[in-house]
């Protein structure tokens, strides 16, 4: 799964964001087919429904969001099942670069690619979030899904992963997320200027495992139904955040004990 995000938005959609716009206008074109038809329908609306709805056509705006809010529930309650299906993938994969207690009561999974913009944007306000909670595990699934002709994420993906096997992936992982250009050459000024071991760090980014290891991060991401980076997961459930604020109310909320 490859997506590059639009020019005119910084951000890679998650799943809950990716509503069509068109389906509004399109519930509305055909339910004023059907008013239009109804007289010639046998068994159509009664003339009473159909003149409060001529008369109240915010009705059909109103129905146009309940069916939105529908159809996000229908995506919500499939990605629910499908995580379910995948959690030991998902949050324990011991391959994945982790921060925070291995006996966590709240995981927070996030997707992301190194070129992606939002990414980027939030990669330090997350960082503060990973520090302000203690308490809680942090799983890094490094997700290249931005490549085109070159395959430039997953060179720092690649990379990532290298400075993880030496201890030095929050390090880098902040680095790339800052750095203007990401390319080989980039990458590799990264992994020296914070302390990474090049020649070792080139052998782990060539190796089949670490090849592997992305790939299944991929599958991993279509099973559960992801669209976009970032896209984050707490306690088996996708989270539709908008900010890091999200993430902690989020947090806050799987820390609750049960009513």
């Amino acid at each position: 799964m490859t997506e590059t995000p639009p020019p005119e938005s910084p951000r890679e959609a998650s799943l809950l964001d990716r509503f069509n716009p068109g389906w509004a206008a399109l519930i509305v074109s055909l339910v004023a087919l059907i008013l239009a038809a109804t007289p010639f329908v046998p068994g159509g609306l009664t003339q009473p429904v159909r003149t409060a709805l001529l008369s109240n056509p915010e009705i059909l705006r109103e129905a146009s969001l309940r069916l939105q809010e529908q159809e996000a529930q229908t995506r919500q309650d499939a990605a629910r099942a499908m995580i379910a299906q995948n959690l030991p993938a998902l949050d324990q994969d011991a391959r994945d670069p982790v921060m925070g207690p291995a006996d966590a009561a709240v995981t927070v999974v996030q997707f992301f690619d190194y070129r992606c913009p939002y990414c980027k944007q939030i990669a330090d306000p997350y960082m503060e979030l990973v520090a302000a909670n203690p308490d809680v595990r942090f799983v890094f699934k490094e997700w290249p899904i931005l490549d085109q002709n070159e395959p430039l994420s997953e060179y720092a993906a690649r990379a990532a992963l290298a400075a993880w096997h030496q201890g030095r992936y929050p390090q880098v992982h902040q680095a790339l997320m800052q750095a203007q250009t990401i390319d080989p050459a980039s990458v590799d000024a990264i992994l020296v200027a914070n302390g990474v071991d090049l020649a070792r760090a080139r052998a782990d980014i060539a190796t089949q495992e670490t090849g592997q290891h992305l790939s299944d991060i991929m599958t991993l991401a279509r099973n559960i139904g992801l669209e976009g980076t970032p896209s984050f997961v707490i306690n088996g459930e996708l989270v539709n955040a908008g900010s890091v604020a999200d993430l902690q109310a989020a947090i806050d909320a799987a820390q609750a004990p049960p009513r």
